[in-house]
């Protein structure tokens, strides 16, 4: 069923896109004036006919098989009570009804005639063709993968001006060939109106090539997003191939536009056979074209690349974090911001100086530090990849995840890694630590290969037929968490402005008989004071937080409060004066607290400020800093809430 869904969508996305590209070159050639050109349009308007009914009928055979893959059921296609639902009941079945009905109405209007002998009369018919051809074109872009993915109108709106710039540069190039191609058979010099048609068409054709480029790169950074979706994934490798052709297709249109001075020459015989090589390679053009559109009907048939696990096919990639490493950076990133600039200004005096005095010599030098520049940094940006490496992880980022890793990795992993629990210091194990600050910087799905396959030359073994796939990413879970928790760059006491990287993990608030949400559902509304606390040490800062909750609750601050153990009398523990009125964890607080004791080793009371994109910003324990006043949560608040910070995201590690 699939095969004749992707065949009926192929023919009907191909029959709109020719009948708008013919309507539009009938109205760009004008009112016919010589016998040649009305010959011409009388054979246009007849395949246009043929190709609205070949859009009907495609069309039709697309909704029975799209309705056969809806349901579930092959017979499906032909059950008039499943075909009526997935056409009023759906978003893309309205979009079909709105398309078949302008189509249904074009082919109405081409069938029946009309008076064209005047001018405005053969104009107005020629326009209002066009205009119920574009439509119904444009409209597929009301329910492409654009549309499904995003409830803003800008990618439909991409899509739309995708779809109409087709329809005018690769729709009008069949009726243009056999145009160019009569005209190029009389013994004289063609047709002067079909070479003004030609001349025409290049111009038009070449802002059309652009818008369709144009609207085509921001459908691709919606749908494809990364290097990785583009060559790992079928979406991609369809976009690959899409602009391959395209790209052979422009070659032939430089091709044309260069011919373009020959057809105007006195010689008879020269334009007549320049004439001919156009609609030649006009004809490939169009072949290309109808090419392009098998490949377009195909993508709408794949998971787009930015919602897909890529298959990374090289060996190697490049990934900037180890930039880090280099002693030069490291040494830069210790400068303070006066020096740096200090430097750039006198770079900015030299190069200025070397332009008015010695041109050749800053060439030279440009050229050099060019090449040097390449040298020294693309050798430390390749690092070993794996067909998994930008694999997405199937087991979310969270503490009953993290938690059931350290589990894992104590019993398989710790023998030969080095390794350490909540609050001591990390064990001797092999040079392979896979727990160091290093690992950070590898993909979740570089670790799953690892993991998965070993690393027999380190002498590591392969633990994919001792551990679940699941089992596996939970071990990844608490490697990055751990290897988060190392960095060498650890979160204050103070809010840095602009500098977020370590992810919460989140987990269910449980409350009593309450239903659970989770930390992540708080992205995008509320700031989160995470608050580790054990009785009684922690009574008199609970009652002060207590205290002080509605004034946080009003700068957009929710308390969560975790105890070490999971209790149902938790609330009651902490007693009615003052009454506490933020959620108090009482179940799940084992896996909670272990996990996010990496962060705050120990068993001190410890406060955690997450901000509302879920990274954690800001680390007070009682054992080491002093316990924040409400004053200085509200000012550390105050500075996240000002901030100009992104929409809520899902951390992918």
């Amino acid at each position: 069923m699939t095969a004749v869904l992707f065949t009926a969508f192929g023919i009907h996305l191909a029959a709109c896109v020719l009948a708008t590209g013919a309507f539009f070159l009938l109205l760009l050639a004008g009112l016919p004036a010589t016998g040649l050109m009305c010959r011409w349009e009388r054979q246009v308007l007849s395949g246009a006919r043929w190709l609205v009914l070949v859009a009907l009928g495609s069309g039709a055979v697309w909704l029975a098989a799209r309705t056969a893959l809806f349901e579930g059921r092959p017979d499906a296609a032909l059950d008039p009570h499943a075909i009526r639902h997935a056409m009023l009941d759906t978003w893309p079945g309205v979009v079909w009804m709105a398309r078949h009905g302008l189509l249904v109405v074009l082919a109405a209007f081409l069938f029946t005639g009309g008076d064209v002998s005047t001018r405005w009369n053969w104009i107005a018919a020629r326009a209002e063709a066009l205009v119920l051809a574009a439509l119904a074109l444009i409209l597929l872009g009301g329910s492409s993968h654009a549309a499904a993915i995003s409830d803003s109108l800008w990618p439909r709106a991409f899509d739309m001006v995708h779809l109409l710039g087709a329809g005018i540069w690769a729709g009008s190039l069949p009726p243009l060939a056999l145009l160019i191609y009569a005209a190029s058979r009389g013994p004289g010099v063609p047709d002067p109106y079909a070479v003004q048609t030609m001349r025409s068409f290049s111009r038009i054709a070449l802002v059309a090539v652009l818008v369709l480029a144009g609207s085509g790169i921001a459908s691709a950074t919606l749908l494809v997003k990364s290097v990785a979706g583009l060559m790992g994934t079928t979406h991609g490798h369809l976009l690959l191939a899409k602009l391959a052709v395209l790209i052979a297709a422009l070659v032939l249109a430089a091709a044309n536009r260069a011919l373009l001075p020959a057809l105007s020459g006195t010689n008879e015989a020269k334009p007549s056979a320049t004439a001919r090589r156009m609609a030649l390679f006009i004809a490939m053009e169009a072949g290309l074209v109808v090419l392009l559109l098998g490949l377009a009907g195909a993508m709408t048939l794949t998971t787009p690349a930015a919602h897909g696990d890529p298959v990374w096919p090289f060996p190697i990639r490049l990934s900037v974090d180890t930039l880090l490493d280099l002693p030069v950076v490291q040494v830069l990133a210790q400068l303070r911001d006066g020096l740096v600039l200090a430097g750039l200004g006198l770079g900015v005096l030299a190069i200025a100086f070397l332009t008015r005095r010695r041109r050749k010599l800053l060439s030279g030098l440009a050229f050099m530090l060019v090449a040097g520049g390449a040298a020294v940094t693309l050798a430390p940006l390749v690092v070993e990849a794996y067909p998994t490496s930008y694999l997405r992880p199937s087991v979310t980022y969270n503490a009953g995840s993290i938690a059931e890793g350290m589990s894992i990795y104590q019993a398989r992993c710790a023998s030969c890694h080095a390794t350490r629990t909540a609050g001591s210091e990390a064990l001797s194990g092999s040079t392979v630590d896979r727990l160091a600050p290093l690992t950070a910087r590898q993909t979740a799905g570089e670790l799953f290969w690892l993991i998965t396959h070993g690393e027999l030359a380190r002498g590591m073994p392969e633990f994919g037929s001792l551990l679940g796939e699941v089992e596996r990413w939970h071990v990844i879970n608490f490697i990055r968490a751990f290897a988060a928790a190392r960095d060498p760059r650890p979160v204050g006491t103070d809010v840095e402005t602009g500098r977020a990287w370590l992810a919460a993990p989140d987990f269910n608030v449980s409350v009593g008989p309450l239903t659970p949400r989770a930390l992540r559902d708080y992205r995008g509304q509320r700031v989160v004071l995470l608050v580790l606390y054990d009785l009684p040490q922690s009574r008199t800062r609970m009652a002060e937080l207590a205290r002080r909750y509605g004034a946080l609750s009003v700068l957009g601050v929710e308390i969560v409060a975790v105890p070490p153990r999971a209790s149902p009398e938790a609330i009651a523990e902490l007693g009615a004066l003052p009454p506490v009125l933020f959620p108090v964890v009482t179940n799940g607080n084992e896996a909670i607290v272990s996990v996010y004791r990496l962060f705050t080793p120990g068993t001190a009371h410890a406060e955690l400020l997450i901000d509302r994109q879920g990274y954690i910003r800001a680390i007070w324990r009682d054992d080491l800093t002093a316990m924040p006043d409400p004053t200085t949560i509200q000012a550390q608040v105050e500075r996240l809430n000002e901030e100009k910070a992104p929409p809520p995201i899902d951390h992918v590690h």
